[in-house]
């Protein structure tokens, strides 16, 4: 049985749903943000990064959303979750995941996790002033180059899915206009019809 620490409106939903999809056995527990329990003596026992998700398998425990969602897409094959025959065709699913978690996620921290990168009051409004610039030039990108449709790797669904909607949603209050990309927004709306994606959100929610 696996267990999974998430927090609501944070990455950890990618790995959620990877895990609904794949039919994997597991658990979720909540960590607190607004009590900081991230930074718990005993969450950070757990991850010492004081981040979500995080995940305790048997052989131990696994933290960064790519390396979690390629174990989960190894460990059940039988989901089809990633392109596991092909080796350039899994390098491209683990390029695309990792643009997500080095770029865009980084992209969207500036909003609220300013006191990362520097100090001042003013230059933590300079920083959320580009949320909606940075934001929007990732999700073009990804709009004209990367998402083939009707899924990340063209007919097939893979973890890509699951991690690109979990960021689709931080869109809005970003700032930047679902409107204006039209695969993503049909992306979003696909996902959404999918079982596992919502048994997930009512999990979260609960």
């Amino acid at each position: 049985m696996l267990k999974l620490y998430f927090a609501p409106g944070t990455c950890a939903l990618a790995s959620h749903i990877a895990l609904a999809e794949a039919g994997a056995p597991y658990t979720i527990e909540k960590v607190d943000f607004k009590t900081n329990q991230q930074n718990s003596p005993e969450y950070l026992k757990i991850n010492p990064k004081g981040r979500v998700p995080t995940l305790v398998t048997d052989r131990g425990i696994l933290t960064e959303t790519p390396a979690m969602l390629a174990y989960i897409a190894q460990s059940w094959p039988q989901a089809k979750l990633a392109p596991l025959d092909d080796a350039f065709e899994f390098g491209r699913l683990q390029a695309f995941n990792s643009y997500l978690c080095s770029t865009v996620h980084v992209n969207h921290a500036h909003k609220m996790r300013g006191a990362r990168w520097a100090t001042q009051e003013t230059s933590f409004a300079d920083m959320k002033a580009m949320i909606p610039k940075t934001m929007g030039a990732s999700f073009n990108l990804i709009e004209r180059d990367m998402l083939k449709g009707p899924w990340v790797m063209g007919e097939s669904y893979t973890v890509c899915d699951a991690y690109l909607y979990t960021l689709t949603l931080w869109l809005d209050g970003d700032g930047v206009d679902l409107a204006t990309l039209p695969k993503v927004k049909a992306h979003r709306a696909a996902m959404e019809q999918r079982p596992a994606v919502q048994k997930v959100l009512a999990e979260q929610k609960a």
